[in-house]
């Protein structure tokens, strides 16, 4: 087998360290799932030097799909026997297997290898659900999901060595998180749009296109148009389906619904069920969608100053995610609240204003979380550096100070 080689050039990502860590040695299949080129592998290798660090004689088997050095391995019967010829009874062995979706079936290997007491696996996959699915029934509960996602913006602000500005916050906002753009350079903004562009590219024709045989390409480019256009809105299948009648491209309910279900699985987006916070009762008819990368939406929408405040809900959203909040939108009351967030006994009520400079819009967005007759946090995040919220009941932030709040644990007051 190859050694491990560790790049030299890792970027700790503490946030998911801190996560996993605890479950070192634990007779659980540690499963890090989310789309590409988000930093899957270079999180397997801060593990693996930190379990070298911690245990000198540890066995690490680290196999990468993607490296042709493994191109015979198709079968998972074949990549099982690869691993088992290299376990050592006489210690721990830790098992990575990387991209493991490129083996058919290739869910079976961990589930086989965690029998074995000293077994510790970690597989990594690009998709959503990718073979969790498959674990969840399989296994019950014998396996932890860690989502891997885009940089947020302190973690970008690290890769890059940049200040904590707004001009930061610029870039963050045009170009998104994707870890690979440290290579770019912004001042030459042409290659990072160039790689972004690629990037789409590969998520669409290998994790939607080939992965769920999608035969109606063009449709499935013009209902990526559409939702990036519509970020932040209400959407139903049914809504989508007389948009494009009306655009003479006939496609039904099914079929939509069908298609942003392949774009949700691949991460190119994600949904935000609708609540209603009294009934406590989800509509299932209409959700929000919301890009899981930034700067792979302004790749399929014209980057636009006026369309800011989509921008803005979807950074939002993003950020409450990667605190490992569950995300929905809410209702109360006939009004609209834009994020209604859970996490254990927590529970977080966001509004999201690209500006208050207008006394109606200050009226709706603090008048919106107001109608929720509870005592949990409520903030209004807008692009107004300087504003000061009326009401004691509400607080408010600023975009960039709320991305740079982890959240860990949330406000005590």
């Amino acid at each position: 087998m190859p050694s491990v080689s560790i790049p030299s050039n890792i970027i700790p990502r503490p946030r998911y360290l801190n996560r996993i860590a605890p479950w070192i040695r634990k007779p659980l299949v540690k499963v890090l799932s989310g789309p590409r080129q988000v930093g899957k592998s270079y999180i397997l290798y801060q593990l693996i030097d930190l379990i070298q660090r911690d245990e000198a004689d540890a066995n690490i088997i680290y196999i990468n799909l993607d490296d042709m050095e493994f191109a015979s391995i198709k079968s998972a019967l074949e990549l099982h026997y690869y691993v088992k010829d290299l376990l050592k009874k006489d210690r721990w062995n830790y098992i990575f297997i990387d991209e493991i979706q490129k083996v058919e079936e290739g869910w079976r290997v961990p589930l086989s290898l965690r029998l074995q007491e000293k077994n510790d696996v970690y597989v990594t996959g690009s998709s959503a659900n990718l073979f969790v699915s498959d674990l969840a029934n399989a296994m019950g509960g014998r396996f932890m999901e860690f989502r891997v996602g885009s940089l947020c913006f302190l973690e970008f602000l690290a890769f890059h060595h940049l200040d904590n500005d707004d001009g930061s916050l610029a870039l963050y906002e045009r170009f998104g998180g994707l870890p690979f753009l440290i290579n770019a350079d912004f001042k030459a903004p042409e290659t990072a749009i160039g790689y972004l562009r690629d990037t789409y590219a590969t998520m669409l024709y290998r994790d939607v296109i080939e992965r769920h045989g999608v035969e109606r390409i063009s449709f499935l480019r013009m209902l990526i148009v559409y939702l990036a256009n519509n970020v932040g809105s209400l959407i139903s299948s049914k809504n989508v389906s007389n948009y494009l009648k009306s655009q003479n491209v006939r496609i039904s309910q099914n079929q939509v619904a069908e298609y942003v279900n392949a774009l949700v699985e691949a991460c190119v987006v994600q949904e935000a069920e609708r609540y209603n916070i009294v009934g406590k009762k989800v509509f299932e008819e209409t959700k929000k969608y919301y890009f899981g990368d930034l700067g792979i939406r302004n790749t399929v929408v014209e980057y636009r100053f006026d369309d800011r405040g989509k921008r803005m809900e979807n950074l939002v959203y993003n950020h409450l995610r990667c605190c490992e909040f569950t995300v929905m939108v809410g209702e109360v009351a006939g009004y609209e609240i834009d994020f209604i967030c859970k996490r254990g006994a927590e529970t977080l009520y966001v509004q999201v204003a690209s500006e208050l400079s207008n006394p109606e819009t200050v009226a709706r967005e603090f008048g919106n979380l107001l109608e929720i007759k509870d005592h949990h946090p409520k903030i209004v995040v807008s692009g107004e550096p300087e504003f000061t919220s009326p009401y004691p009941e509400v607080k408010h932030l600023y975009l960039r100070d709320f991305l740079c709040d982890e959240m860990v644990p949330y406000y005590q007051g």
